[in-house]
């Protein structure tokens, strides 16, 4: 993930211990910020306010959009990598109060509640709860963790050859709308056979994966200046109004207005 000749090394904490059972970080990453294979004996949950968050654990990649965070186990090998300027959020956990939360690395659904507490604290960089509503919000948070729904990837990724590159392909080309019937051709099956296979390994159809690496496209593609038709059209979409319906659906809101509120 880390090929750029100009990509910058993330400082990471040097605790050997978190100073408090809760404990916040925040940071403003550039293009091409990477932090290189690391553990530690405390959980992450791994969160981008605005932007994509691309990390691989283990062997496993995850994007994730900030309707949604990762949740990295403690002692779990991991890195991350940003495509993009992304608003980074972190709330790591001392190994106790991770006992009820997964213990596999996975994605979870961040619920408003939790934006908003994570908004207020980077807000007031607060990094340890020490002012007695802190430490009930801070509590509040923790709840909302154990309840969120768990989703094992947002944008999953196979593991046999075949289904792996027909990922990589689109996902150097996330508005190639050639259909599916065509990439079975490629790997010489048939489009059923195919179909199930992404089913089977990614646990979701063609349409449906294609349409989640094309938002998370997407979501790269407004930080720059192109206009909304320009990235609808890059994206494969014949109309504006397709492409906006289709943001509208994953993120909440239209592209205009997530570009309007990515600062924070």
């Amino acid at each position: 993930m880390t090929d750029s000749m100009n990509s910058k090394h993330i400082d990471l904490l040097d605790f050997a211990e978190l100073p408090s059972p809760v404990y916040f970080r925040y940071a403003d990453f550039d293009t091409h910020e990477y932090a290189s294979t690391h553990r530690h004996p405390w959980g992450t949950l791994e969160y981008s306010a605005n932007g994509v968050l691309h990390m691989e654990i283990g062997s496993r990649r995850f994007m994730s959009p900030p309707q949604y965070a990762v949740w990295v186990p403690p002692e779990t090998e991991h890195s991350f990598y940003s495509n993009q300027p992304i608003n980074y959020r972190a709330v790591c956990l001392v190994p106790r109060l991770c006992r009820t939360l997964p213990q596999e690395a996975c994605t979870l659904a961040i619920s408003d509640i939790l934006k908003a507490i994570l908004k207020d604290f980077a807000a007031r960089d607060v990094k340890i709860p020490e002012q007695e509503a802190d430490t009930r919000l801070a509590q509040v948070l923790v709840d909302q963790l154990q309840q969120a729904p768990v989703h094992e990837c947002y944008l999953p990724y196979a593991s046999s050859s075949g289904l792996l590159g027909i990922l990589e392909a689109l996902q150097a080309e996330p508005g190639d709308n050639r259909p599916l019937a065509h990439w079975a051709a490629q790997i010489h099956v048939s489009e059923r056979t195919l179909a199930r296979q992404f089913v089977r390994e990614l646990g979701m159809s063609f349409g449906e994966w294609r349409q989640r690496l094309r938002f998370l496209a997407a979501i790269e593609a407004l930080d720059s200046q192109r206009s909304i038709q320009n990235i609808a059209f890059d994206m494969g979409y014949s109309t504006g109004s397709a492409f906006i319906a289709m943001f509208q659906r994953q993120a909440g809101c239209t592209p205009e207005q997530y570009r309007r509120q990515r600062v924070i």
